[in-house]
């Protein structure tokens, strides 16, 4: 596994630290898959609960790969244990509605919220979303909207929530979000040729509202080199 803690600690440095008042939400995604947008994401969650000592939410947006569950529990000796299920919304609120509701126990809708767990990450203190797909019923469908109301509601409880966007080309889930997120970070890798994928996002990011924080150029070299970052779009 490539170490990339220097260019994570970098990252934090030019994210700004979040403020005493106000928790902020992260969005990372890529114009395209397989940029490295859930490895920058996990590792930015390990840094700030591990080393700035934040308290810190790992949104996988993803719902159905449910990969940052998934890469965290087979990488325990490097991340810590997963704990046991709990909720993964403090009122009731969702950043996704499931259509038809399914019925549950007593003939009642069942909440959007009973499809999200989280789970504690180690000693530190850092949760990681799954998507309890387990629930669905068949004929279901998960829409992505853009009520603020989770996020407003999550900042009351951790410092920092970083949010792994699926890259544009299989989803527009980062720009439904836009609005609601604090900033907003491109990852690039550095073998992509083409510049106008990520120019295009973030110009169609910037038309709804976002705020684009920069670019984390994903390069992958040597091992002792790994990757490096920087944020400037």
């Amino acid at each position: 596994m490539v170490d990339l803690s220097n260019e994570i600690a970098d990252l934090w440095s030019a994210l700004g630290a979040p403020g005493a008042v106000r928790p902020r939400v992260v969005q990372i995604v890529a114009a395209r898959r397989g940029e490295g947008t859930s490895t920058i994401a996990r590792e930015l969650a390990l840094y700030a609960s591990r080393r700035a000592m934040r308290s810190v939410w790992l949104i996988d947006l993803d719902v159905f790969a449910g990969a940052q569950y998934a890469a965290i529990s087979a990488g325990a000796e490097r991340y810590g244990q997963l704990g046991p299920a709990v909720s993964a919304s403090p009122d009731g609120s969702m950043f996704f509605a499931l259509r038809p509701q399914a019925i549950g126990a007593g003939q009642s809708p069942m909440a959007d919220a009973k499809y999200l767990s989280a789970h504690k990450v180690g000693d530190a203190r850092w949760w990681v979303t799954r998507f309890r797909s387990e629930n669905l019923r068949p004929g279901q469908n998960l829409h992505v909207i853009r009520d603020p109301k989770y996020w407003s509601s999550l900042r009351e409880h951790a410092d920092l929530i970083i949010v792994d966007c699926p890259s544009i080309d299989r989803s527009k889930s980062a720009l439904t979000l836009a609005r609601n997120m604090d900033q907003t970070v491109i990852v690039l890798a550095a073998d992509e040729a083409e510049v106008m994928p990520p120019l295009s996002l973030r110009d169609a990011l910037s038309e709804e509202g976002a705020n684009i924080a920069g670019l984390f150029f994903n390069r992958v070299g040597e091992p002792r080199r790994g990757r490096s970052a920087s944020v400037a779009l």
